[in-house]
């Protein structure tokens, strides 16, 4: 199939041109597959950070949501709803950025603590829509940069343990942890992820994580490490519950999510302007950016209603925009209904939980370490004179090392602790007041 037999050049470019069916959701699952394992894989970290039974029913709802509603927000992004929407080809999926504050909200706080903060932060995130295009200057590549390498070195501990049988193991210091049975399909993972990304085209390229995550399912399966208990109880269908965990305001909840929600909101500025370079090869419109910003904070609101994570754009989507050259809205728009669809079967959910903690421990070891290296990435573009490298020495020390040493903070009170030794807020917020306040070296 070739793009000449789904449209002319130009109708390619028009986000509003409907491509014919078949190519159509081609195209709209390749989306699917491209995002899946990222947008599943924080509800599992968060459902193990709470102390949920890996592949238990409280697992399989964190999923079942976080695929119901990156589905619902993709309809606010492509459809639109009024201002909400960019109403471009805008994929969305639960947000990675959010996890290590995430982590420290429910370990701290609990889970109506961390869905209220969800709620209020989408509310806080929507309203950023008015206001993106004059803050945009808070975050150039040097700090967009330090975020993201620092989001990715926070979570990288994760998934080694993960992979080495799960952090509930750990702590346990069971006698199984870390022995091959459990690397043997981490590395499954891994070596089929990268022999697929770099060996093949295509779909197959974009979904090599997903690929590899199936690989190492099948090879627990036949080893007996899969137990599919879970998916014979889950229910064929099933409608969302509001406030299954309750809800609670907790007030360094709030202002942790809210933080990074201004961080979420710059990486959507970014991907739909990437969306309108990439697929129709000039500047999104200050329309689209807000539109867009609008439809990440209402996203996420209504997905905190009913259990699910903070949404964003997907970047790796963005790729595929430019690597097909379709903008067509319409194919995104039925990848997010396959999502919504599979969102609300909670068997779907099911069989993803019931993957073996090491297999997802191999899958998040490559994205993780994906993230850290889009951030170095951008951090290439710098120019590393004295003032960039203050700025960077600074915020990585202070932030990584609250992060390693936590007890240093340990006479905050526990909600004000979970925030500081996050890594990731410290970071951000160093490197955003001292980007402010340090004056720009002149040649």
């Amino acid at each position: 199939m070739t793009n000449e037999n789904i449209g002319t050049p130009d109708q390619l470019k028009d986000p509003n041109y409907e491509i014919p069916m078949g190519p159509r959701t081609a195209l709209g699952i390749q989306h699917v597959l491209a995002m899946f394992a990222s947008n599943v894989t924080p509800s599992i970290i968060i459902a193990g950070a709470a102390g949920f039974a890996f592949g238990g029913e409280d697992m399989v709802f964190l999923v079942q949501m976080a695929m119901l509603f990156a589905g619902i927000a993709t309809l606010f992004q492509t459809i639109g709803v009024g201002p909400v929407g960019a109403r471009l080809p805008v994929m969305q999926g639960t947000s990675f950025a959010f996890v290590p504050i995430m982590i420290g909200i429910v370990k701290t706080s609990g889970m109506a603590a961390l869905f209220g903060a969800v709620i209020v932060a989408g509310l806080f995130h929507a309203c950023l829509g008015s206001i993106i295009g004059r803050i945009r200057h808070w975050f150039p590549p040097l700090v967009t940069g330090i975020v993201i390498t620092a989001i990715g070195l926070y979570l990288l501990p994760v998934g080694i343990k993960y992979a080495a049988g799960g952090a509930a193991a750990f702590q346990m210091n069971a006698p199984e942890w870390g022995d091959f049975s459990k690397w043997g399909l981490a590395l499954v993972v891994i070596f089929v992820s990268l022999g697929i990304k770099f060996f093949t085209r295509g779909t197959m390229s974009s979904a090599a994580i997903l690929v590899g995550l199936i690989a190492g399912y099948i090879v627990g399966y036949l080893t007996g490490a899969v137990n599919l208990g879970g998916v014979s109880k889950a229910a064929w269908f099933a409608i969302p519950q509001p406030f299954k965990y309750g809800i609670e305001f907790s007030a360094y909840a709030i202002i942790g999510m809210c933080l990074m929600s201004i961080v979420s909101a710059i990486e959507t500025v970014g991907d739909i302007s990437g969306i309108a370079k990439g697929g129709a090869n000039r500047e999104a419109t200050d329309k689209e950016l807000a539109g867009g910003t609008y439809a990440d904070g209402v996203g996420s609101f209504i997905a905190g209603l009913f259990g699910g994570l903070p949404n964003t754009s997907f970047s790796q989507n963005v790729g595929l925009i430019s690597m097909t050259g379709v903008m067509s809205r319409s194919v995104v728009t039925l990848g997010a209904l396959f999502l919504v669809a599979c969102g609300l079967i909670p068997k779907v959910g099911a069989v993803v939980a019931a993957m073996p903690i090491s297999v997802l421990g191999g899958g998040v070891i490559v994205m993780f370490g994906m993230v850290v290296s889009a951030g170095i990435s951008m951090l290439a573009d710098v120019n590393w004179n004295r003032r960039n490298m203050i700025i960077l020495a600074m915020s990585m020390s202070i932030g990584l090392g609250l992060q390693a040493v936590p007890k240093s903070m340990q006479h905050l009170p526990d909600s004000l602790e979970m925030l500081m030794v996050s890594g990731l807020l410290p970071a951000a917020a160093i490197a955003v007041v001292l980007n402010l306040l340090i004056p720009e070296e002149t040649d």
